[in-house]
């Protein structure tokens, strides 16, 4: 593919749709597979559904998932301006233009005019004139345009025939002519709709491959006449599946909040990578050649292939997403996850916080979400309470009534050890199994459970005694003999 030019054109309304977030990485990694260029552009023709730093939710969305834009409004380009609020004079122009090839018309109904869903990944809304404007004479039309009567222009669609169109992911699609309306092109207030704008400014910013969801695949016919009366040449288009969520009861419907978080910022704030993210949604209707799961976005980039998108929906599922995030964790430096998860562990700012490193190292194998650490590592900062029951361990022996006479024998050792350290714990406790003639698991699990007053841990026994030291440990350990009784 010779100068790939793709674009992502979000709506400022809120926070990042999953759906939205799938059509921009498609649309970058098709570009840049092909050695093309990414825009982004800003379509805030709908006043009404403006959410305030809604742009700057879009630019940290798109930057924290390493999707850079070759042109924009924040990096500019020759194709500017890229906000299309600052594009208004040029809508009119074009506007007008069909309205004198006989393309369009003025339309004066007295017709509230609903506001459209204008963002990426949203059906667009269309309208149909109310009354008989389409067969004014245009002379007359015009007379009312100069008085200041209020209009908005709507494309003049032929009702008979079909409409044809190829799309690299469904294949040909035709649709009959007789079920497109005429939509409105540029509303009362002089600003575009989002059907017309985003044909004009994927025209004039040379726009080669439109990337979008397969609920604009109705749409499109009237796109494409759109691009005909104006002598343009035809976009390829690709689009995708849609994304389905699944209900408790199993039921699947199109992903929405019921089905959990679906925005980028609430499943950056659930604990997930957005490296985790990135890579999960890639997956959500585009298949590589191999069976493999695990990409980097570099990775990604260099198997994504047009080929390999489908045509079906796909389910979001969350504990797939949980399981990528795991492995994503995984292969993080440990001193990257420490950073990382530092600020979701609940031990910013207190004296553990030195000690975190460490901390972090037990957990990296044993996370899936940062928001899970909290949980797993409270006892470090205080034992909580807990049943003798406990210290019950069928595999090791273990009872309350041994683990009583255990840790009796080990605290004066342990006070005695001059190194205090995992591996002279773990020492001394495999000296004292062999010197009883039990298995190491049995004062492992006393000392254990005695130190975190818990079942599972991050860690066993000499890792937990010497993040907590010395001394707390063996405060721990003479709390759990008085436990004992």
């Amino acid at each position: 593919m010779d100068n790939v030019r793709t674009r992502f054109a979000p709506s400022p309304t809120g926070f990042m749709h999953v759906g939205n977030l799938r059509t921009a990485l498609y649309a970058w990694l098709l570009a840049r597979s092909q050695g093309g260029k990414f825009i982004l552009r800003i379509e805030d023709t709908d006043r009404a559904r403006l959410v305030e730093n809604a742009v700057d939710v879009i630019y940290a969305t798109l930057k924290r998932a390493g999707l850079d834009h070759d042109e924009g409004p924040d990096v500019g380009g020759d194709c500017g301006p890229y906000v299309q609020s600052e594009r208004k004079p040029l809508y009119a122009e074009y506007a007008k233009k069909l309205v004198a090839s006989g393309a369009a018309y003025y339309c004066f109904c007295d017709k509230q005019e609903e506001h459209e869903n204008s963002a990426e990944g949203e059906a667009p809304v269309s309208q149909g004139c109310p009354g008989d404007c389409r067969d004014l004479d245009p002379a007359e039309a015009g007379k009312r345009v100069l008085a200041g009567e209020p209009f908005v222009i709507r494309q003049k669609i032929d009702r008979s025939g079909t409409s044809s169109f190829s799309d690299l992911v469904f294949g040909d699609i035709t649709i009959e002519n007789k079920v497109l309306d005429d939509q409105i092109l540029l509303k009362r207030d002089g600003m575009p709709t989002y059907n017309f704008a985003n044909v004009v400014d994927d025209h004039l910013m040379g726009i080669t491959h439109v990337v979008r969801g397969s609920e604009y695949l109705s749409s499109t016919p009237k796109y494409n006449l759109l691009y005909r009366a104006f002598g343009w040449e035809l976009p390829q288009y690709v689009h995708l599946p849609l994304i389905m969520g699944r209900d408790a009861d199993g039921n699947v419907s199109k992903l929405s909040k019921r089905h959990g978080s679906v925005s980028f910022e609430n499943l950056i704030a659930e604990g997930y990578l957005s490296e985790a993210i990135v890579n999960y949604i890639a997956l959500l209707g585009w298949s590589p050649k191999s069976d493999r799961e695990i990409f980097s976005l570099d990775e990604l980039v260099a198997a994504f292939n047009l080929a390999g998108l489908n045509k079906s929906p796909a389910v979001f599922d969350y504990d797939k997403l949980r399981w990528m995030n795991a492995e994503h964790i995984k292969a993080l430096p440990v001193e990257n996850f420490a950073e990382l998860s530092l600020p979701f562990s609940g031990l910013a700012g207190t004296p553990l916080e030195a000690k975190y490193p460490a901390i972090a190292a037990l957990l990296q194998a044993r996370t899936e979400k940062l928001t899970d650490i909290p949980e797993k590592i409270a006892f470090f900062r205080e034992l909580p309470e807990y049943d003798t029951e406990l210290f019950c361990h069928q595999k090791s022996k273990s009872t309350p009534e041994t683990a009583k006479t255990t840790l009796a024998e080990l605290l004066p050792k342990f006070s005695a050890l001059p190194d205090w350290n995992r591996d002279a714990i773990a020492s001394l406790l495999k000296e004292y199994a062999e010197a009883k003639q039990v298995k190491v698991g049995q004062p492992m699990w006393a000392a254990r459970i005695a130190v975190s007053g818990q079942a599972v841990t991050p860690g066993g026994p000499g890792e937990i005694m010497e993040i907590l030291g010395k001394a707390e440990s063996l405060r721990r350990m003479e709390l759990a003999l008085a436990k004992l009784g």
